[in-house]
């Protein structure tokens, strides 16, 4: 492999895995040399072995959490500030091509090939870096339990629908919350419902994208509240989509999560880990992604 090399890391098992027969012939045809994972964990070491060779592309078409692990990999190899990272959206939900103007497999083709390059912010969860959020609490914990089938049949809504049962036996997070925000320190302590921290994604006001290029996470904490207005809310507003009673929304650069002891479950771009403290901070405009049309450099 010579350096400057196009890669192309395919997860053929993503989505409903039709991808897996066409898109190899589409980016070969484009000066991609096509790598496909085989079980858990490759796309880690694909993405090691793209740092290593040095290519100059990768392309990653597969889910969030594909992505998340071609990013991981290119991080441990020291190559991620020197990549250009593109993503063809085979995967179920799909946030993070949905949140850079990426349509459909396509049109993720074309980007990962032509389209515009932009510096955006990668968030980073002690060490580990993530490109569209890290949240905890209900949403995390439902994620765990939400059944493949659901997921593929209802994508980004799925884990509501387990989220109802979910909420009758969550007890909350009861956390304290330390950050660095755009207007100074800020301190939050209490029980919530969950703590959602994005890069790519804001959960708050319209919802949609986030500042990508701001070097600023756009946290949302959700107080504990009762069953039945979490579930309403949640579905209604689509995760928060206007403004809502009971939420603290801050953006900040640095933030600390300390649960008192207490094990926390944390999703990293659809990637579960846990965590009894976790530092949250940015890295700003250190990677270079290919982006769609519909991305907006200065979303509102």
């Amino acid at each position: 492999m010579q350096i400057g090399s196009r890669r192309c890391i395919l997860n053929p098992v993503s989505g409903d895995g039709e991808h897996a027969d066409y898109v190899p012939r589409l980016m070969e045809a484009r000066g991609f040399e096509v790598y496909e994972t085989r079980t858990a964990g490759d796309a880690v070491e694909l993405g090691r072995e793209a740092g290593r060779a040095e290519a100059s592309e990768v392309a990653v078409c597969g889910g969030d959490g594909t992505v998340n692990e071609v990013v991981r990999g290119l991080d441990d190899a020291g190559h991620l500030g020197s990549v250009t990272l593109s993503v063809i959206p085979a995967g179920t939900a799909n946030l993070l091509a949905g949140n850079v103007g990426v349509t459909d497999i396509e049109h993720g083709v074309e980007i990962a090939d032509t389209g515009e390059t932009r510096p955006v912010d990668v968030g980073v969860a002690d060490d580990e870096p993530f490109l569209v959020s890290c949240i905890a609490g209900l949403p995390a914990d439902a994620s765990v339990s939400t059944p493949s089938a659901l997921k593929k049949r209802f994508g980004t809504l799925a884990f509501l629908l387990t989220g109802a049962q979910e909420t009758l036996r969550f007890d909350g997070l009861d956390i304290d919350i330390e950050a660095v925000g755009e207007d100074g320190p800020f301190t939050w302590s209490g029980t919530a419902t969950c703590l959602l921290v994005g890069n790519a994604r804001k959960f708050v006001a319209e919802g949609g994208q986030a500042d990508m290029e701001d070097g600023l996470l756009d946290v949302a904490i959700v107080e504990q509240m009762p069953t039945g207005n979490l579930v309403a809310e949640a579905i209604g507003q689509r995760l928060l989509s206007l403004d809502t009673d009971g939420v603290t929304h801050v953006r900040a650069d640095e933030i600390t999560v300390d649960g008192h002891d207490e094990t926390l479950t944390f999703s990293r771009d659809g990637e579960l880990s846990t965590h009894e403290t976790l530092s949250l901070s940015v890295r700003e405009r250190a990677l270079t992604l290919r982006v769609g049309a519909g991305y907006e450099p200065n979303p509102e």
